[in-house]
């Protein structure tokens, strides 16, 4: 399933790893996102997969958009607008995929790669990674509608506005990042937590992973009915009555495979 400058591996029972392997420092530039797009697409439609873990290869998570790329753009040509197209739609493939995604940053996550990693469910660091947004220090910025979905205002405002680096252990201490591990354990610990998570009832996984953007838009009493309707259907669906079969039987559930996910849109 390896695409252009990402790779595609099976890591464990239903958990897919992405790596970005786009030396030598993973930027995002026009090809590896429509990779992405292409590739989240496929994970999409695939019965197999329940769980995604994205990380990236060498020494550095991802560098941010490819400055050099866009010293080419002619913006009388519409180069700028056909990019900011793609860009939003690599970063929605993954806020709006139907399956968790975790993070495994293994190194400096700065600028667009410090969103890419906001886009995920969850965020695993080594305790060697840093986040920063230096974009100020290049002429741009944005970013910060992902950003406060996992830091407070106050602190994203002050690394948009400096462009500081912040280490993996600060945004622990934040609650922004789930775990920060050496190195060495990054990966294996994000592919046993994406293997928890794929042991799980298919079906509870779609609904409660795509309630997460739906009720987060709206107020508390609407979001929590909207909740209760999903709630309902897992509940009168085959995978709920097994779930509670087997916790009353105390043992595990056997749920149905899925034929496939497509995505709606």
């Amino acid at each position: 399933m390896n695409d252009t400058n990402i790779e595609v591996a099976i890591a464990a029972p239903n958990v897919a790893v992405v790596t970005l392997a786009r030396p030598p420092v993973n930027a995002l530039g026009r090809d590896i996102r429509e990779a992405m797009l292409r590739v989240f697409d496929r994970l999409e439609a695939s019965a197999e997969v329940r769980c995604i873990v994205l990380t990236a290869r060498g020494h550095v998570f991802c560098a941010g958009a490819d400055i050099k790329e866009k010293k080419t753009f002619d913006d009388g040509d519409g180069d700028y607008v056909r990019a900011n197209r793609l860009i939003r739609d690599a970063f929605f493939c993954i806020v709006d995929s139907s399956k968790p995604v975790i993070a495994a940053v293994n190194g400096a996550a700065l600028g667009a790669g410090f969103v890419l990693a906001a886009c995920c469910d969850m965020i695993l660091a080594a305790d060697t990674a840093v986040f920063g947004m230096p974009e100020i220090d290049v002429g741009q910025g944005g970013g910060a509608s992902f950003l406060q979905r996992i830091l407070p205002p106050s602190k994203v405002r002050r690394m948009m506005l400096t462009g500081e680096r912040v280490p993996a252990a600060e945004l622990y201490r934040l609650g922004a990042v789930e775990a920060c591990l050496p190195t060495a354990d990054l990966l294996p610990a994000a592919i046993a937590l994406a293997g928890t998570i794929a042991a799980k009832s298919p079906a509870a996984i779609r609904r409660i992973r795509g309630s997460f953007s739906v009720v987060g838009a709206l107020d508390m009493r609407e979001g929590f009915r909207i909740e209760q309707v999903y709630t309902t259907e897992l509940s009168t669906s085959p995978d709920g009555a097994e779930a509670r079969r087997a916790f009353l039987e105390k043992r595990k559930p056997v749920f149905a495979e899925p034929a496939s996910d497509k995505r709606t849109g």
